[in-house]
């Protein structure tokens, strides 16, 4: 295990207490990445348990676009090569008070080195009906959402 997802439990509610104090929301863009066999990417990373879509925090002076055209390099080492499709823009209040999360589905992409800076671990394909055990609940939820027609939550 990594020292960065020892000191997790430690670390984010620093982190988060900083983010509270320095701005009145929060805002997250996730992707829910396609390749041509129908298979997802998900990352694992080095601060926190399980595999989650590729994705970060959009700072201030991004778009939307641009948020999610960088993470999707850094994270993944997928680079848009067409428009994404907003689904869903969700509440993460339980997690975090006055996060959102605007997740996007990407079919158009090439692939391009990856500048994680050891925040990724690993990042895989799997098909959505054949998920790693660790695979987090958000992001099965936001797959039963798009690939089985579950009604779509307004919480991440």
């Amino acid at each position: 295990m990594s020292w960065k997802l020892r000191l997790e439990p430690w670390l984010k509610p620093l982190m988060q207490g900083h983010w509270r104090r320095s701005r009145g929301m929060t805002l997250g863009v996730q992707g829910l990445v396609l390749n041509a066999d129908g298979e997802i990417a998900l990352v694992r990373h080095t601060y926190r348990p399980g595999w989650h879509f590729p994705g970060g925090g959009v700072e201030r002076g991004e778009t939307l676009r641009q948020a999610l055209d960088k993470e999707m390099r850094e994270e993944a080492g997928i680079a848009l090569t067409g428009a994404p499709q907003l689904f869903g823009i969700y509440s993460n209040e339980a997690k975090f008070r006055g996060d959102h999360v605007a997740l996007f589905i990407i079919r158009e992409w090439t692939p391009c080195t990856p500048d994680h800076r050891d925040e990724i671990a690993e990042v895989i394909w799997a098909a959505p009906d054949a998920l790693p055990a660790e695979t987090s609940t958000a992001t099965r939820s936001r797959l039963a959402e798009v690939f089985d027609g579950a009604p779509v939550s307004e919480d991440w």
